[in-house]
C-alpha cells in the first residue's frame, strides 16, 4: 500500500499531496506548476517527481488513485505527452526574456527563494555545458529554472535557445511522464511509490551535489597551494 504523505518532504514538494490540493484542475495545476518551475521565478517545485507520479495516474493503476488521494486527476496520457512539453517551453521562454530585460537584480545573498548562489550554479552549469545546457538543465532541480535566466541575461542567441528548449522540454516532459506511465502497470513500483518518489528527488540534485563537490574541493587544493608558497 502506498503511504498518503511523504513524510520526509515538506507539502508543496510531494507530487501526490500537490495534484489532491488541485483538485477538479489537477491537469491545470500540474501544467501552472510545469510552466512555473520552467523558468518563472520559482525554483524550488517538484518537476521530475510530479511528472513521474502524472504518468503512473494516466497509466490509471497508481494506488494513491485507487485509495481516492487523487481521485480528480483523470488524466489522460495524450494530453499530458501534448500540454506538458508545451507548458515547459512557455515556461522557459517567459524566465529568457525576464533574464533578458530585468537582468538578475532580483537574486540576493539572503532571499528565500531568488537566492544568489542558485544564480551561480545556473551561471556556472551554463558556462560549462555551453547550449546544451538549456537541454541537460531540464534534469537538475533550481537549474532547470534559472539556466533560461541565465541565458537570457548572458544574451544568448534568441532563436538557438528557443531550439534547445524545444528539445529540452520535449526529452524531459515526455521521457519522465511515458517513464511513469510505462512502470506504472507493475505492482512493485506501485507499492514503493514512496522511496521511488524520494530517489528521483535525490538523484535529480546529484549533479549539483558533485558539483558543490568539485568547488569544495578545487577551492582547499587552491588554498593549500597558496599557504604553500614563499611569503620571499
Amino acid at each position: 500500500m502506498v503511504v498518503d504523505n511523504l513524510a520526509l518532504m515538506p507539502d508543496f514538494l510531494d507530487p501526490i499531496n500537490l495534484l489532491s490540493y488541485f483538485g477538479t484542475w489537477a491537469l491545470i495545476g500540474l501544467l501552472v506548476v510545469v510552466f512555473v518551475e520552467s523558468g518563472v521565478l520559482f525554483p524550488v517545485l517538484p518537476g521530475d517527481s510530479l511528472l513521474f507520479v502524472a504518468g503512473m495516474l494516466a497509466a490509471g493503476t497508481a494506488a494513491a488513485s485507487k485509495e481516492g488521494n487523487v481521485a480528480n486527476a483523470d488524466f489522460q496520457l495524450w494530453q499530458l505527452l501534448v500540454f506538458i512539453p508545451i507548458a515547459a517551453v512557455l515556461g522557459a521562454q517567459v524566465g529568457y526574456w525576464i533574464g533578458r530585460n530585468v537582468g538578475t537584480a532580483m537574486f540576493k545573498p539572503d532571499a528565500r527563494f531568488l537566492k544568489q548562489k542558485y544564480l551561480d550554479e545556473a551561471h556556472l552549469f551554463f558556462e560549462q555545458r555551453g547550449p546544451f545546457a538549456i537541454v541537460v538543465a531540464r534534469f537538475v532541480p533550481i537549474v532547470r529554472t534559472l539556466a533560461p535566466i541565465t541565458a537570457g541575461a548572458a544574451k544568448m542567441n534568441y532563436a538557438v535557445f528557443t531550439v534547445y528548449n524545444a528539445v529540452g522540454a520535449v526529452v524531459w516532459g515526455a521521457g519522465l511522464t511515458l517513464l511513469g506511465y510505462w512502470l506504472g502497470r507493475f505492482e512493485v513500483i506501485q507499492k514503493l511509490l514512496e522511496p521511488i518518489v524520494i530517489g528521483i528527488v535525490l538523484l535529480s540534485v546529484l549533479p549539483m551535489l558533485i558539483e558543490w563537490y568539485r568547488r569544495r574541493k578545487a577551492a582547499k587544493q587552491a588554498g593549500g597551494a597558496t599557504e604553500a608558497e614563499p611569503t620571499g
